[in-house]
C-alpha cells in the first residue's frame, strides 16, 4: 500500500486525463508495437541496380539506394556486416523477391562514401561505456617499396599514433583522433571527449590517462561518470587527502592499504573486456 505514504502530497499528483475503455484495442495496440513487418516496395526493387556511367573504370552493380537500405537494416538490427548480408537475403527469400544482397566486403568499401541520415541510432539513448586507448601506425611510403624492391635500406621510418574510444559493450567505436607520434594520450583526451555523443556512464584508461586534469575534464563533461584509471606506483595522494580526498585518492589509499592485488585485478577485468569486444566486428 505505496499510497498510504503519499497521502499527504497526493493532491500534487495529475489525474489522468483518460481511462482505458477498450481494452482489446488496447492490448491489441501493445502488440503491435513489436511487429516487424518488412517490405520492399516497387520503387526501391527498380532502383536496386546501379544504372551505368559514362567514365571509365568498372560499373557499380548497386545504386546507392541499395546500400543504404542494407546498411539501414545493419544499425536498426545491430547486426554485422555479413550477418546484415545473410538477413537480407532471407528477407527477400521470404518475401520471393529476386534481387542479390550485396556482400560484406561491398558494404564495408561503398559505406565510406555514402552521405547516410544516422547510423547511430543507439547513441545517446542510455549511457555507454568507454575504454580509450592509443596504437602507432607505420605510414608506407616511398622507403618501403625501395627496401621490397631494390633491398636498399631505410633512412627514415614515419609513424602516426591512432586514439581510439569503444564502447564496451557493443565494440563500437565512439571516437577517433590521428595525432603525430610524438602526441601524448593526455593532449588528445578533450578531442575524443568531445566526438561522444550522449551521457557516459564509465570511463576506462589506462596508466596514460591518470592525472587530476583529465579527471576534471571527464567530470565536467559527462555527470555522474565512474572514472576507473589506475594510478602508477609513483602515485602519492594530494594535500588535501585527508580532508576532502578525491577519486584518485581513495585508489591510491586502496592499493596502499590492500597492496597491487587490486590493480592487477583490474587490469585484468579490463584487458579481458577490451579484447573480447575487439575480437568481434566493429
Amino acid at each position: 500500500m505505496p499510497h498510504k505514504y503519499n497521502a499527504s502530497r497526493r493532491h500534487k499528483f495529475a489525474k489522468p486525463g483518460y481511462g482505458v475503455t477498450n481494452w482489446s484495442d488496447y492490448n491489441e495496440s501493445l502488440r503491435q508495437r513489436a511487429d516487424v513487418s518488412v517490405w520492399i516496395s516497387h520503387d526501391v526493387a527498380q532502383s536496386w541496380s546501379a544504372s551505368k556511367r559514362a567514365t571509365r573504370g568498372g560499373q557499380p552493380q548497386y545504386s546507392a539506394l541499395a546500400i543504404e537500405v542494407c546498411l539501414t537494416a545493419r544499425a536498426v538490427f545491430g547486426l554485422a556486416l555479413r550477418q546484415t548480408q545473410g538477413f537480407l537475403r532471407s528477407v527477400f527469400r521470404l518475401m520471393k523477391r529476386d534481387l542479390p544482397v550485396p556482400d560484406f566486403s561491398t558494404l564495408s568499401r561503398r559505406a565510406g562514401n555514402l552521405q547516410l541520415s544516422n547510423m547511430k541510432s543507439k547513441i545517446g539513448k542510455e549511457p555507454v561505456h568507454l575504454v580509450v586507448d592509443s596504437t602507432s601506425l607505420k605510414i608506407f611510403g616511398a622507403g618501403e617499396w625501395q627496401e621490397t624492391k631494390h633491398g636498399t635500406r631505410i633512412k627514415r621510418r614515419s609513424w602516426r599514433k591512432l586514439h581510439l574510444g569503444l564502447d564496451l559493450n557493443t565494440g563500437e567505436i565512439l571516437c577517433s583522433e590521428l595525432t603525430e607520434e610524438s602526441v601524448g594520450d593526455p593532449t588528445t583526451l578533450p578531442e575524443l571527449l568531445g566526438q561522444v555523443e550522449g551521457p557516459v556512464a564509465r570511463f576506462l584508461g589506462d596508466g596514460a590517462y591518470d592525472g587530476e586534469q583529465n579527471r576534471k575534464e571527464l567530470a565536467n563533461r559527462f555527470e555522474g561518470v565512474e572514472v576507473i584509471i589506475p594510478p602508477p606506483k609513483t602515485a602519492v595522494p594530494s594535500p588535501q587527502a585527508e580532508t576532502a580526498p578525491t577519486a584518485r585518492d581513495k585508489d591510491i589509499l586502496a592499493i596502499q592499504t590492500n597492496g597491487e592485488n587490486i590493480l592487477a585485478e583490474g587490469n585484468r577485468v579490463w584487458s579481458t573486456g577490451a579484447r573480447r569486444n575487439l575480437d568481434g566486428p566493429l
